[in-house]
């Protein structure tokens, strides 16, 4: 059963506007992406926010889950897209931003978005030890801190909604994941806008940088905010992020 508020969403958009793609993050849903959604409705492009398999149920589902399930989910919301729109941008937040740059490279794509993206799981754990390390320990905590001290926004914080802690299986899936990310990142060849705020602790802004030099676009472009956490879509700079997106679409379809 899904948590509520965390269902996926559908915003019709004009004929003959671009589709986008919105991706959630590790641990998170949908929800993550629908205020991101709905201002990119208001400009007229049509918005699919999924649900990455195993995610906004229970955690015992996501420990089910691998990280070729969640490629499959970006690859289904795709082609019921496709139905809408021949040109599809996507965008992710997080681990979404990972699987956006990675699909970028097999899915026929107009531009992508990646906000708050991990260049490298942040651990020297070999996946086998990882994978036998969550026999016995399933979960750790997200972080040393309490949790949402990292948000600038406390409301949003309040309504958020994502598991509490991550599943130590699932890590292993997303190091998997963004290994292979990084072999594809050379092979991108549509514009690219990353953004990252420079207030993220869980997700380091450098980051961003060893993204950018990776990628083979040559439109490429780092945005950096500042007033927001991780969950750049929720968290209190999200207008800067929604108008930056926004733009960057209309800009590369101007020269479509």
């Amino acid at each position: 059963m899904l948590i509520p508020t965390a269902e996926p969403f559908f915003f019709p958009g004009k004929p003959g506007q671009p589709g986008c793609l919105l991706i959630h993050g590790f641990t998170g849903a949908p929800k993550e992406m629908r205020w991101l959604g709905e201002y990119l409705s208001q400009q007229g492009y049509s918005n699919l926010g999924i649900r990455l398999a195993g995610h906004a149920t229970r955690p015992e589902d996501m420990i089910r889950s691998r990280y070729t399930d969640w490629i499959a989910s970006v690859e289904d919301g795709y082609h019921l897209l496709c139905g809408l729109t021949e040109r599809i941008y996507l965008i992710g937040l997080s681990m979404g931003g990972v699987l956006s740059l990675l699909m970028s490279t097999r899915l026929d794509v107009a531009g992508v978005v990646a906000m708050s993206a991990l260049y490298r799981i942040p651990s020297d754990y070999p996946v086998w030890m990882m994978n036998l390390l969550s026999k016995f320990v399933r979960y750790q905590p997200k972080s040393k801190e309490e949790p949402g001290a990292t948000w600038f926004d406390k409301k949003a914080y309040a309504e958020h909604v994502s598991y509490p802690q991550n599943p130590v299986r699932s890590g292993a899936e997303l190091k998997l994941l963004t290994a292979e990310m990084r072999a594809a990142l050379p092979k991108v060849k549509v514009p690219v806008l990353l953004i990252h705020s420079k207030n993220d602790t869980y997700i380091l802004p450098e980051n961003i940088e060893q993204i950018y030099i990776d990628l083979g676009s040559s439109d490429k472009t780092k945005l950096y905010i500042t007033g927001s956490g991780h969950v750049v879509t929720r968290d209190a700079a999200r207008e800067q992020v929604f108008e930056a997106t926004s733009a960057f679409i209309r800009r590369v379809e101007a020269v479509a």
